[in-house]
């Protein structure tokens, strides 16, 4: 997963578009495995445009699925889907990503702090206890800035909830 979303991550960034994964792979990857994704998120940071991303995915052997912006390659179960910019956590807007090197190109993800601001997001908004959990997986296996993700999380009116998170990272 991590080498294909890179592979696409480098080929849309040498046409000029970058992309940020987001979502569950990213959650996979800073929790060690212990949440498996079957897509990849990649955000377009700065809405690039989908009929360019769409010719690049065509280029690359991707077929664009019944869906608009999911895309599906005959050598793999994973699809790519590019959900709208631009990349943001709630309403908060995304300014540092982080970078890992791979085999097949450089690929660009939100911070450890970020991905968990992502899930709590979905926690706090949707009641989504699975999110939750996996809030808190990437905290126990990363640094992270707690202050960031408190503050945000008063901005999105949600004190009472980040107190739950707060104690279930320090309860791990």
């Amino acid at each position: 997963m991590e080498e294909l979303a890179a592979f696409v991550c480098e080929a849309l960034e040498q046409e000029g578009i970058e992309t940020v994964l987001s979502g569950g792979c990213c959650v996979e990857l800073y929790s060690k495995g212990r949440y498996t994704s079957d897509d990849i998120d990649l955000i377009d940071r700065f809405n690039g445009g989908h009929r360019k991303i769409k010719e690049i995915m065509q280029k690359l052997g991707f077929t664009e699925y019944k869906m608009k912006r999911y895309f599906v390659h005959e050598d793999t179960e994973l699809f790519i889907e590019f959900p709208r910019g631009p990349l943001g956590v709630g309403d908060a807007p995304v300014k540092e990503v982080s970078s890992r090197e791979t085999e097949t190109g450089t690929l660009k993800l939100l911070t450890p702090t970020d991905c968990i601001k992502d899930r709590l997001a979905a926690y706090y908004h949707w009641d989504d206890n699975q999110s939750l959990d996996q809030a808190v997986w990437v905290a126990s296996e990363n640094e992270f800035s707690i202050k960031a993700v408190e503050s945000w999380s008063k901005n999105e009116g949600m004190d009472d909830k980040f107190e739950i998170f707060r104690e279930k990272i320090y309860s791990v």
